[in-house]
């Protein structure tokens, strides 16, 4: 990692020449250099100016290495220090280090392990301002909200802060409707390149032929209709942050050609000759399991190792369903001003109807329920009576008064009942029940897979 702008380095060294010799190879990094003779001109200038890193000796008159230390680490503690020493005051940099320094490195030092260390510290105390410029971006509200208290989202939040500097490839997996794109959007927002484009395709909704013309655009005459050259999405989101949703549904062919483009970062457009230079990070994500899919033949292993540098996992709402009150809320403050309606909450009933609710179709079900309620609502209180009547079908399907005295069912095991209930009344029509159920057909096909329901 590249800082973005250039360093400022204080060399902290009481002996003239061992101080020229040493500015000269910091400078000669592209870095700014500032030297001071002692510890004391060197706390003063930290009064005065801003600064990246400090190398500093440790043995000198008056205020030496250690106390300055001490004194950075008080005042401006976001500020690295490398520590140089004498082999006779190993012990003392072993004890500056446990005072807070990045490393230290002993006289006489060699050149490659000095510029090393240089560029690590550096590159922590980058690290360290994207994360406290992510974290004041998350309070001022300007990356999207990831609503949740639960352990799991607690800890997924965490790790999109964690993932968000880092220009690395991420793999979003979770169920249909659990907020994947919420997640990349978040990890962009909070991203170094959050004021360039964020583009998102989803793999499944077009057939090969388009998916390639949208990613990667044509050439002038390509075929018939192209009568102008046409940048992709892919060129298009160049700088920025491209999103491939369902990418598990992508084709094997054009597999190849996004791992063409992750390995030389070019894209070659339909009907083209000439390959365009393209910087993206990208981000993808999807339902199904990858490493099955690569070992049934149908997702490149090659391409699925690219995409698994970090993996996040966004629960479902059944592994939340802690949160479930929460986003009811959330939606319902969103949908009553947005509609201009007085709705201000949910009777005791409502609420325990979503409560129980297996939602198949995740916070996206969640989502639209909410509104529809919100819409049915003419007082201030949803009631039972707004919700969706598979919803309030739930309360007595989940414990029926036969099954009172037997076992209490799993949530798998009510949503593999519900969904077989939903396809007898429906006569089987999956495209109908997949409507109900608040998802795709796709989703409602790997849920029948799953549950082995005929």
């Amino acid at each position: 990692m590249e800082p973005s702008r250039q360093s400022h380095i204080l060399i902290v060294e009481d002996e003239e020449i061992a101080r020229e010799n040493l500015a000269h190879v910091i400078s000669g990094l592209g870095h700014q250099v500032t030297a001071a003779e002692d510890g004391s001109a060197a706390y003063r200038l930290l009064q005065e100016c801003e600064f990246d890193l400090v190398l500093t000796d440790l043995s000198m008159p008056g205020m030496d290495g250690l106390e300055l230390l001490r004194a950075i680490k008080l005042e401006r503690p976001d500020v690295e220090v490398l520590v140089i020493t004498g082999h006779a005051t190993i012990d003392s940099a072993v004890e500056a280090m446990h005072q807070g320094a990045y490393h230290y490195i002993a006289k006489p030092y060699k050149l490659e392990e000095l510029r090393l260390l240089v560029g690590k510290a550096l590159e922590k105390r980058l690290l360290r301002l994207e994360v406290n410029s992510l974290r004041r971006r998350i309070e001022a509200g300007k990356a999207p909200q990831i609503i949740g208290q639960s352990t799991a989202m607690i800890a997924l939040r965490h790790a999109i802060e964690q993932v968000a500097p880092v220009d690395c490839n991420v793999l979003i997996l979770g169920e249909t409707g659990t907020g994947k794109e919420l997640v990349a959007r978040s990890i962009h927002a909070l991203s170094p390149r959050h004021g360039k484009r964020f583009l998102a395709v989803n793999c499944a909704a077009f057939s090969e032929e388009l998916l390639t013309n949208e990613l990667f655009g044509h050439e002038s005459g390509a075929f018939t209709g192209a009568g102008n050259t046409k940048k992709g999405l892919m060129e298009s989101a160049d700088r920025g942050t491209f999103f491939l949703d369902e990418i598990g549904d992508m084709p094997l062919n054009m597999q190849a050609k996004i791992l063409r483009v992750i390995e030389h970062k070019t894209l070659l457009r339909v009907g083209g000759t000439e390959e365009v230079p393209v910087d993206i990070r990208l981000l993808a994500a999807t339902n199904r399991n990858l490493k099955a899919e690569v070992e049934e033949g149908a997702f490149r292993q090659d391409l699925f190792y690219r995409l698994n540098v970090i993996v996040l996992h966004v629960p479902s709402l059944n592994e939340r369903r802690e949160d479930i009150p929460l986003l009811c809320n959330f939606f319902l403050q969103r949908f009553a001003a947005l509609l201009a309606k007085p709705v201000q909450g949910f009777s005791k009933e409502a609420m325990t109807a979503l409560s129980i609710y297996a939602f198949p179709g995740n916070v996206r079900e969640l989502e639209n329920i909410v509104e529809r309620a919100v819409i049915m609502c003419n007082g201030k209180i949803i009631q039972p009576g707004h919700l969706p009547d598979e919803l309030r079908a739930a309360v007595p399907l989940l414990v029926r008064p036969h099954e009172q005295a037997e076992r209490l069912v799993t949530l798998q095991e009510h949503e593999k009942r519900y969904i077989a209930r939903v396809l007898r009344e429906t006569d089987d029509n999956r495209t109908k029940a997949a409507d109900i159920l608040g998802i795709d057909r796709a989703s409602l096909w790997r849920k029948m897979k799953r549950y082995h329901i005929d």
